[in-house]
């Protein structure tokens, strides 16, 4: 018995799973300024900064996450699903940094209308996975268990509009002489990597799905 008053229990996972997913949506409201406010290289350049901040903040909370691991010998939900959520969560904030150093690695000149709504569709996934991360706590409780499955039917669905919209971008891209060669394979880059954010995002949900169905 008093082994078992010794042993470290259950840290705060879910409380380090919500400071990330806020930076996570935080990350996404940046990017979405940046190119919202593109022309400006000022502002330009704060909004980069922003979404740099907090992927850095983001890196030493998986850090964290990865040493409580270590530490905690009971723990809420099961070790390889508070692993695999935390290194999901961490890989869409890389993602939004990345997208936000290709613009400007390639020198972007200008935002395309299938850019600004492949970045709107990736910040509305962002925020549905914070939300869901929020709901981790109480998904013992019936209507936060269903709740929470149905944010991550969101973010498929949004993900799937997302993979649409970036085919029809390319396709167009491809299809339009007027579009310069090099700035074509700009655009179909950046295009890629802001689709890519949905699919972390949809990885983030299936794991979520995957915690709910087991402990609900």
């Amino acid at each position: 018995m008093l082994f078992g008053k010794l042993l470290p229990r259950e840290g705060n996972f879910f409380e380090m799973f919500n400071e990330h997913g806020t930076l996570i949506a935080s990350g996404a409201r940046s990017f979405m300024e940046l190119i919202r406010n593109y022309p400006d290289a000022t502002l330009r350049e704060k909004y980069a900064a922003e979404v740099d901040s907090a992927e850095r903040a983001a890196d030493k909370i998986t850090a964290e996450v990865s040493r409580a691991l270590h530490k905690t010998f009971i723990t809420p939900i099961d070790r390889e699903q508070i692993h695999g959520l935390i290194n999901a969560l961490d890989d869409v904030l890389d993602l939004l940094q990345d997208s936000a150093e290709t613009l400007s690695l390639y020198d972007v000149q200008q935002m395309t209308d299938d850019l600004i709504r492949l970045g709107d569709l990736s910040f509305k996934c962002c925020e549905r996975v914070q939300h869901a991360v929020t709901l981790l706590p109480r998904i013992g409780e019936a209507a936060v268990a269903e709740a929470a499955l149905k944010t991550c039917e969101e973010i498929d669905r949004l993900e799937s509009d997302a993979d649409r919209v970036m085919r029809s971008a390319i396709s167009r891209l491809f299809r339009d002489a007027s579009v310069d060669t090099r700035e074509l394979i700009k655009l179909k880059a950046v295009y890629e990597h802001l689709e890519s954010i949905t699919d972390r995002c949809e990885d983030v949900a299936n794991l979520i799905e995957g915690v709910v169905l087991e402990n609900s």
